[in-house]
């Protein structure tokens, strides 16, 4: 049985609390590259999901639900029983997916916080549905304002919160546990798609089933690359996927893309001494078109993705521009997409639409 329950109100006052931290600090090793152990997959009966078509080009159509948008903001916990989960001296549990959740909101746009539990901009929905990983080591709570701005372009934004592979996991982050987190986010997938198709509810009708895409930060990268093009974890829903400084799982295998293979767009800093470029060059030059490569000279790991001008800015606009190219289908963004992803002694990007 799958249980989707909102977050108690002490829980959430402590995780909010945590996040809120997390904006100010720096992980000591956010997303270093893995010694793992011998990778250890639990396998969920709900893993296999309807094939899809992956629109290979956007089209002309005119873009709906454009933004930008207030932002409201939901944590919700998703529990999946067909799974568990075991922290150092306890006993296996269910495992338990606290998920920090944005979307359009009814209101002025003006408004620059997040604004716990508004009604969404239902009439300019349904809207497209991103799936975020974050990093090892830490939360959503350094990502916020890239995920924000999504949510103001008109997208539905869910960061699952990795029950091993975060900040404040119970005995400390344990990054072995990596091969178990892209059924997390197929997980997060079909609880939002349920709450969508419910009659009643906050999310009511708010998610559009076939426009979702994937996106994640150095392990959530390797997380979301996974969850896109990896046989062993694929989810056919998946329309586009943005990988941010990550690379393959090690050990895992299976990365063929197999056909029809979502969009695909890599950001990588050329100054990353933890997810060395090399590491995003293999996937991409493995991917088939359409692909797109932002390179940011100069940058490191994590801070063109939280805090870092100009490149957080060229980050949210390439990101956007992308988005809205494959899940709007609008063939324009693709222009969009190379003014800003260019910019002199800056960003670099390479496409191959």
């Amino acid at each position: 049985m799958q249980i989707v329950t909102p977050l108690p109100l002490a829980k959430l006052i402590a995780i909010v609390l945590a996040l809120l931290a997390d904006l100010g600090g720096s992980p000591a090793r956010p997303g270093a590259r893995h010694a793992l152990h011998a990778p250890h997959v639990l396998h969920s009966p709900h893993a296999s999901h309807a094939p899809r078509r992956v629109n290979p080009r956007p089209t002309a159509a005119a873009v709906p639900h454009a933004g930008p948008f207030a932002v409201g903001i939901r944590t919700l916990t998703f529990v999946d029983s067909t799974r568990t989960v075991r922290f150092p001296g306890r006993k296996p549990t269910p495992r338990t997916l606290v998920t920090v959740i944005r979307y359009p909101a009814a209101g002025s746009a003006s408004l620059l916080r997040d604004l716990p539990g508004v009604p969404p901009a239902r009439t300019a929905g349904p809207f497209p549905l991103v799936i975020f990983g974050h990093g090892f080591a830490v939360t959503p709570g350094p990502y916020a304002r890239l995920l924000d701005a999504w949510a103001r372009a008109g997208y539905v934004v869910a960061a699952p919160i990795f029950p091993l592979g975060n900040a404040h996991a119970p005995g400390g982050p344990n990054e072995s546990d990596i091969v178990n987190q892209p059924r997390d986010m197929s997980v997060v997938i079909s609880r939002l798609l349920g709450l969508t198709a419910a009659r009643r509810g906050l999310f009511s009708g708010l998610v559009e089933p076939t426009a979702i895409a994937v996106s994640g930060q150095s392990d959530g990268g390797e997380t979301a690359l996974a969850t896109a093009y990896d046989t062993h974890f694929i989810d056919r829903r998946v329309r586009a996927a943005i990988i941010l400084s990550g690379a393959e799982i090690p050990r895992v295998g299976g990365f063929n893309f197999p056909a029809p293979s979502p969009p695909l767009l890599a950001a990588q800093g050329t100054a990353d001494t933890i997810n060395h470029p090399a590491f995003t060059y293999a996937f991409f030059n493995l991917a088939p078109r359409p692909k797109f490569l932002l390179s940011l000279l100069g940058a490191s790991h994590l801070p063109p993705y939280t805090t870092q001008e100009p490149q957080l800015g060229i980050v949210e606009r390439v990101t956007i521009a992308f988005l809205n190219a494959y899940l709007k289908h609008a063939a324009r963004d693709l222009s969009a997409m190379s003014a800003a992803g260019n910019v002199r002694g800056v960003a670099t990007l390479q496409a191959d639409p």
